[in-house]
């Protein structure tokens, strides 16, 4: 009988974002330590002529997968919304650079929806991903689970 397992690992990034038209003192530009956490489940590969025999998934291709579709992009990224007039666009870019601008309001809840459509797209055909958690905060974070969203 084939027994489903779930594997995580974390990552990490750095990112600053401002958030547009919020009435608070995040409406400033700021910057977090992000850490994410990705766990996926599926059934361990039964196959010896398999090397990959024994696993749901080599950590190694889910590390390659986080670091393509979320680390190359956000890391050392100042992340903002496509709401910010032009003017103020090419502020960011031509003072930071790294400058991502994103479809929706860059809050840590929004980011975690983007993030598992980004790496939902990219996994194994028999790998899921079961959920993830990413620390704004040493304190505050957002979770993101499968069974939720189905």
């Amino acid at each position: 009988m084939a027994t489903l397992i779930r594997v995580t690992k974390e990552f990490s990034f750095e990112m600053a974002h401002a958030l547009w038209n919020y009435d608070g003192p995040c409406r400033n530009i700021h910057g977090h330590s992000y850490r994410l956490f990705v766990t996926l489940s599926g059934v361990p590969s039964n196959d010896l002529q398999d090397p990959k025999n024994g696993m749901v998934i080599d950590f190694a291709d889910l590390k390659n997968i986080v670091k393509e579709e979320i680390i190359n992009v956000f890391d050392h990224a100042i992340t903002v919304s496509g709401n910010y007039d032009r003017g103020k666009m090419e502020a960011f870019r031509s003072m930071f650079g790294n400058t991502v601008i994103v479809d929706y309001q860059p809050t840590c809840e929004n980011l975690i929806a983007d993030f598992a459509s980004r790496i939902i797209k990219q996994l194994p055909e028999k790998v899921k991903l079961h959920s993830l958690k990413l620390y704004e905060t040493a304190t505050s974070f957002a979770e993101w689970h499968a069974s939720d969203n189905e």
